[in-house]
């Protein structure tokens, strides 16, 4: 469990790829050079993700009318620990519905914002937006969780390692991360703030599925959200069904 505890924090500090844990000897910090120290039980360290879902509350909303989806509103969340806002995209009335439309999209800075053409982010997140639209209502949950939960400079890394022939998957491992990383009590304790008790879905990944199932999220059903691959994301796509077992035929 130390060991554990050890490598979540390093994760929380964004320290990976490279740290270095070792044990404290007894009465260590009640030295001089050690009485600064800072004790914090594994099971704090371990339990991190859901307790840090459990204090998200709203900051802030505002309409924010958008291109295809003139009848929009940005709803953001914040932990009382953290500086971190997850924000919300609300399109039309998703509580008109029983089980309105909802995507849970992580933040891609070089897709949604750039439009790179390295990974389908951004075509998923404009397509969600057009398609809640045409149905009158439905819920982006957009989530600060940069390359599957590792930031956007492992994220670069990791790129770097794809170039050198790993894919997504194994280019993470090899920088001491999961496959995935994400915490999906966040966007559950975000539905449960917007009175979404029950969902569609709308991704092509069952292990999403699965996660918000087991947060609590009653997922009613899920809808397929393929982009066609674009010549430069084509093995990247090919991966995502190969090793994460996503749906894209």
């Amino acid at each position: 469990p130390l060991a554990d505890a050890a490598l979540a924090l390093g994760k929380l500090a964004r320290l990976l790829p490279a740290m270095i844990a070792a044990p404290v000897r007894p009465g260590w910090a009640s030295l001089p050079l050690g009485g600064g120290l800072l004790a914090v039980p594994a099971a704090d360290l371990l339990g991190y993700n859901t307790n840090v879902a459990a204090t998200l509350h709203r900051v802030a909303e505002v309409a924010v009318p958008l291109d295809d989806a003139p009848d929009a509103r940005l709803v953001a969340f914040r932990a009382l620990d953290q500086g971190i806002e997850h924000m919300a995209i609300l399109i039309g009335d998703p509580r008109a519905q029983a089980a309105p439309l909802v995507r849970v999209h992580s933040e891609c800075f070089t897709g949604d914002l750039l439009g790179s053409l390295r990974c389908d982010c951004g075509p998923q997140l404009r397509g969600a937006i057009r398609r809640m639209a045409e149905e009158g209502g439905g819920v982006v949950l957009y989530l600060a969780q940069e390359g599957r939960g590792i930031g956007l400079i492992n994220k670069l890394r990791a790129y770097t390692l794809q170039d050198r022939g790993l894919d997504t998957l194994d280019a993470n491992r090899a920088l001491g991360w999961q496959a995935d990383e994400r915490n999906f009590h966040i966007a559950a304790a975000m539905l449960a703030e917007l009175d979404l008790d029950h969902i569609r879905l709308l991704t092509n990944n069952p292990d999403k599925v699965a996660g918000l199932a087991a947060c609590g999220v009653d997922v009613v059903e899920r809808t397929p959200h393929v982009i066609a691959p674009n010549g430069v994301n084509d093995a990247y796509l090919q991966t995502k069904a190969r090793r994460f077992g996503h749906l894209l035929d």
